[in-house]
């Protein structure tokens, strides 16, 4: 595969690149935030989406007859990675998991009633898969949906759903018929995140955000917003699962801290002497250079794979996402820990306090990126996904 862009990616990167440049707004693009900088979760951010709808770049990947382009997956790469590096929202759950499931496999109310609101950035949504008992095992999720005349009624808790605060709807699994096989029982719900039956407790990160528990106390859901067919959710969220591991934890914000802490390690000293010259700190940032070219090898290449997979002539990248999403996080939790390493003690200084190396940005990461090795499936269940599917092993070894 080619590692490079043609000259029409390239020619798409600078038009986003320029857009960005003429909306930059500090209210909306944080870098203290780092990976919750994504989220939008407020009026300006908002507001930020809806230039990027006008723009025409919300589900640029959709089909033609849903409001789409067409585009071949690489742009949306663009666009996201682009956002990423300006630390602004990003296209987000709502044009992939929830819109590209809605096309695959909702019905055609579900398709009228949604699709438009996400092109239009009208609409946010939070996704409901973990439980206290089912963190990265979702198909052991609990949470019950009973038949009942006309529609659903659901009980049960979720938890770790970081968007239920701000949420418009809730994209939520629910075990439908607890006597098949655990991956055969669940389905797929859209919940209005208003309903009076819900109960949102915030729940503080060792970060600066806040992710949620959602409780459920009879909540009626009508048959019309069961999404595809009854017993195939987990098929559904397993297909969207690879999306979100890939774009919820997007190359550049690594690739920008990397050029960040060479760029201090150059003109900082220790005991009189250069931190540049340092024959370990050099050793330590090569290495840590050289892991930054292969994670965004490891993208480009998710993205090569998805887009074979979209013309028929590959597979599904499942493997190449756990692969990307393992290596990435990882990398973020080992880039932080080495910048408080040479950083020293004022290292540990925060944001908000003076003398802070680098304002405070690398203690802030290394926080954060404490739960981007959980998120989207934690780091565990990315080697069995790599060790079962790639290498063929079995599952006891």
């Amino acid at each position: 595969m080619d590692f490079e862009f043609s000259p029409e990616e390239r020619a798409f990167a600078e038009e986003v690149e320029k857009f960005l440049d003429e909306h930059h707004d500090p209210e909306v693009m944080d870098p203290t935030r780092e990976n919750f900088s994504q989220l939008v979760d407020t009026p300006a951010r908002r507001a930020f989406m809806g230039k990027l709808a006008a723009r025409g770049w919300l589900g640029m990947t959709w089909p033609r007859e849903y409001g789409g382009q067409e585009r071949e997956g690489v742009y949306e790469y663009i666009l996201n990675e682009a956002l990423a590096r300006r630390y602004a929202p990003q296209i987000g759950k709502g044009v992939g998991i929830i819109g590209k499931t809605l096309i695959r496999h909702g019905s055609e109310k579900l398709k009228r009633e949604f699709l438009p609101k996400i092109l239009k950035g009208e609409i946010e949504f939070a996704v409901g898969y973990s439980e206290p008992q089912a963190g990265s095992d979702a198909a052991n999720m609990q949470l019950r949906a009973e038949k009942v005349e006309g529609g659903w009624r659901l009980n049960g808790q979720k938890i770790w759903t970081t968007s239920a605060h701000f949420a418009d709807w809730y994209w939520v699994g629910a075990r439908t018929d607890p006597q098949a096989a655990k991956h055969d029982g669940i389905s797929l719900f859209l919940i209005p995140m208003d309903d009076p039956g819900l109960e949102v407790q915030t729940m503080p990160t060792i970060h600066k955000d806040i992710t949620n528990q959602v409780f459920f106390d009879d909540v009626f859901v009508p048959d019309d917003y069961l999404v595809g067919e009854p017993g195939r959710g987990f098929r559904y969220i397993s297909e969207a699962l690879d999306l979100e591991r890939f774009t919820m934890f997007t190359f550049a914000p690594i690739e920008a801290r990397v050029k960040l802490l060479c760029e201090w390690v150059r003109g900082a000293r220790r005991d009189g002497e250069s931190l540049a010259a340092d024959p370990v700190v050099r050793r330590q940032i090569a290495r840590l250079a050289t892991r930054t070219e292969v994670a965004r090898c490891h993208s480009l290449r998710f993205v090569h794979a998805a887009i074979q997979s979209e013309r028929g002539s590959g597979k599904p990248p499942t493997t190449h996402a756990s692969e990307y999403k393992l290596f990435a996080t990882q990398l973020s939790q080992q880039q932080a820990d080495l910048a408080l390493s040479i950083q020293g003690p004022e290292g540990q200084l925060r944001v908000d306090q003076q003398s802070a190396p680098l304002g405070g940005r690398f203690e802030g990461a290394y926080r954060a990126t404490v739960v981007e090795t959980i998120g989207g499936g934690a780091s565990e269940i990315q080697k069995n996904i790599i060790a079962r599917r790639l290498l063929g092993l079995p599952r006891n070894f």
